[in-house]
């Protein structure tokens, strides 16, 4: 019996061990790793550093907007369905088309919500459409955990899209956070999945503009209220 169990957790722990590596290199290139990016600056001495990457069959002008529609009740995050219905029940499935509602023009500044008001968000850090998008977050704690254990964050999001000669796109998400506790950090790895993307764009630029939208899907106004589309609030 005692075998069994020692036998159970190890493989457990194994199985953690290589969803934390695969989660965090997924798709990219040691080059692509050890290249310095856009946002690296914001996090300071960072315990978790995640990069994916992917190469998509279209023009960064093409996967751009894509992009502009991330968020909670937005398009989502690109996530795959099962880890939408799992981790995010209270989401919206990620969209894989796009919606003409839910475009818009990033500025430094917009806040893209990752979760119900008052609760997790991203604020637009710096923006170069259609090739650079930085986020910033220093909100997505737990309820209750700054509290109790004294929970902080800082982590940023930045996503690369580099022409190819082929004119293809390189599109490369990292990720760098620091957290307090320590163990903190253990829970976040990043489930945007840019290998969502490859097919969604190539599509998206062949079908009908009519095709694109989601009926019935609304936005963001300032101040967090779902209503009419204002899709990306000011600080």
């Amino acid at each position: 019996m005692r075998r069994g169990v020692t036998v159970g957790a190890s493989t457990a722990i194994a199985a953690y061990a290589a969803l934390q590596v695969l989660g965090r290199v997924a798709g990219s290139t040691a080059a692509e790793r050890r290249a310095v990016m856009p946002g690296d600056d914001l996090v300071d001495d960072p315990q978790m550093v995640t990069n994916h990457a992917t190469t998509i069959q279209a023009p960064p002008e093409v996967v751009w907007p894509w992009l502009t529609q991330l968020g909670w009740h937005l398009a989502g995050w690109y996530t795959p369905r099962w880890v939408d219905r799992l981790l995010f029940p209270d989401n919206w499935p990620s969209l894989d088309r796009l919606d003409p509602v839910l475009l818009r023009d990033l500025e430094e500044g917009d806040v893209i919500p990752d979760g119900p008001p008052g609760t997790a968000e991203y604020v637009v850090s710096r923006v170069e459409p259609p090739r650079l998008l930085v986020l910033r977050s220093t909100s997505h704690i737990p309820p209750g955990w700054a509290e109790k254990y004294g929970a902080r964050i800082t982590w940023t999001w930045t996503i690369s899209l580099t022409p190819t000669p082929d004119g293809s796109t390189r599109a490369h998400l990292r990720v760098r956070g620091r957290m307090a506790p320590w163990w903190f950090a253990a829970f976040y790895v990043a489930t945007i999945v840019p290998g969502r993307l490859r097919h969604g764009p190539r599509d998206a630029a062949r079908a009908p503009a009519a095709r694109r939208g989601r009926p019935g899907a609304r936005g963001v106004r300032p101040g967090g209220v779902l209503g009419t589309p204002r899709l990306a609030t000011r600080r």
